[in-house]
């Protein structure tokens, strides 16, 4: 879909090259200007539903709570919400409900960029929508731009970039700069120097999901405050270097290696309707190697006792980051390849509760867990992060051997969640945490949120303690 015109320049009108910065400000001036597709609409609008869907279970999690009782000195004034129905200024509402969003793991993906966009840019555009007393129709198109930017930023670094940082805390800075920029209107000179200042502001490693610890949605709130600190010293004028982006000792040099950023800015396709709705509650490497082995389950019928053995061949992230065995937290399970697909084999499903204390003891589960093998799959790895599949074999205890690829991951762009699967997914999440009805009335809301003025969701704001 072609979408998005970014105006070009002359070589007259400037004698060096138009900074990076200045050109991601255009392109997201361009999505406040050009009236977008009712399709882009509606892609929009899942991802903010499922942004809900994420957060509102994400809302109660450890990570929420923690930062709502350490920071209670700043809630109780200001004219945005936490999603627990506190009262706070729009950049601690941002930390905590851009935290609470990433903690239970289902928030949304954008494949190429190895990032979770979401996140970070409907938290910052949310908070800094409700104070500036903004439409759903202007959240709308500011977390449009938010992911326009972000994505494209993300897909230039690469997956040299994802070898050590977190790219939703890295990256998500510029997609909740961009949001909240376009929100606080401000120009392009101005919203550039917002994205040079996220850049400096880009944090989080790697090393904080590698074992057991619980601290990685923390890199989605981070990253969401991070665009309100920008856009706030950019409109008071304090000025960044504006070559941040791609200067020598600059973002892309400092923690990319031969970064395109003209390659990404080329593409005028809406990355938004792109964005894959995850399906299963723990790590999205995890995603291909489980959907291939419930397929061959739904088709043939085994149990884990009847599994000898099974071999997954995945990308590198696969098996860098999940091929483990480490489930001594709920946070350390999500992310062990292993554990989770002999869990899924044995209830048949990753949600919520996949990481309960029930499910890590489960006898049958650690039973099988050693006879499941994660290998690094050359011809799988290549085509990481466009796509992300993964080979399955598993070898019954009668003899028999099943073999599966899974091209891609079920909530991708190729095999995507359609609008009621969505809204499945909205109310088992939102219902765990709040009464159905009032989830069912978010949800109405949700859907027709380009006509509401109303951003304070209210309802939505009765969580179960």
């Amino acid at each position: 879909m072609t979408a998005i015109d970014v105006k070009e320049r002359s070589a007259a009108d400037t004698a060096e090259p138009m900074p990076v910065a200045l050109r991601f400000a255009d392109l997201a001036i361009e999505q406040s200007n050009c009236g977008q597709p009712k399709k882009v609409i509606h892609d929009a609008k899942r991802c903010i539903i499922d942004w809900f869907a994420a957060s509102l279970p994400g809302a109660v999690s450890l990570q929420a709570r923690a930062l709502e009782n350490g920071l209670v000195d700043g809630l109780g004034v200001g004219n945005a919400w936490t999603l627990s129905g506190r009262r706070a200024p729009a950049r601690l509402a941002a930390l905590i409900n851009g935290t609470a969003s990433h903690a239970v793991e289902f928030d949304d993906i954008f494949a190429p960029a190895i990032f979770h966009p979401g996140s970070p840019t409907i938290a910052a555009a949310l908070s800094a929508a409700q104070s500036l007393n903004k439409t759903g129709l202007d959240l709308i198109v500011s977390v449009i731009a938010g992911y326009e930017v972000s994505t494209r930023i993300g897909e230039a670094m690469g997956r040299n970039h994802y070898k050590y940082w977190h790219n939703t805390g890295t990256v998500g800075c510029f997609g909740a700069a961009a949001a909240v920029g376009l929100l606080h209107d401000l120009d392009r000179q101005k919203l550039a120097n917002a994205l040079s200042t996220a850049a400096t502001m880009a944090a989080g490693l790697q090393q904080a999901f590698r074992g057991d610890a619980g601290i990685k949605p923390l890199h989605s709130g981070h990253a969401a405050d991070a665009g309100h600190v920008a856009v706030a010293s950019a409109a008071g004028g304090v000025l960044a270097a504006p070559d941040m982006i791609e200067g020598d000792c600059g973002f892309g040099a400092a923690m990319g290696r031969n970064v395109d950023w003209d390659a990404v800015l080329r593409n005028t396709d809406y990355n938004i309707s792109r964005t894959t709705i995850k399906n299963h509650g723990c790590c999205g490497h995890i995603f291909a190697a489980l959907d291939g082995v419930l397929h061959l389950q739904e088709r043939h019928g085994f149990t884990a006792e009847n599994v000898a053995g099974i071999e997954i061949g995945g990308y590198s992230a696969t098996f860098n980051v999940t091929g483990n065995y480490r489930i001594d937290t709920p946070a350390a399970a999500k992310f062990s390849l292993p554990f989770i697909v002999a869990s899924g084999i044995v209830h048949k499903s990753i949600r919520l509760d996949a990481a309960t204390p029930q499910r890590l003891s489960d006898p049958r589960v650690l039973d099988l867990m050693p006879r499941i093998v994660v290998r690094l799959d050359p011809d799988i790895d290549k085509l990481f992060p466009a796509q992300r599949a993964a080979k399955v074999s598993i070898r019954l205890k009668d003899g028999s051997t099943l073999d599966h690829f899974q091209p891609h991951r079920v909530g991708d762009p190729e095999l995507p969640l359609d609008d009621k699967s969505l809204n499945d997914k909205f109310m088992e999440l939102a219902s765990c945490v709040m009464p159905k009805k009032d989830s069912e009335a978010l949800l109405e809301h949700l859907w027709t949120l380009e006509t509401s003025s109303d951003l304070s969701f209210t309802h939505a704001l009765k969580l179960k303690q």
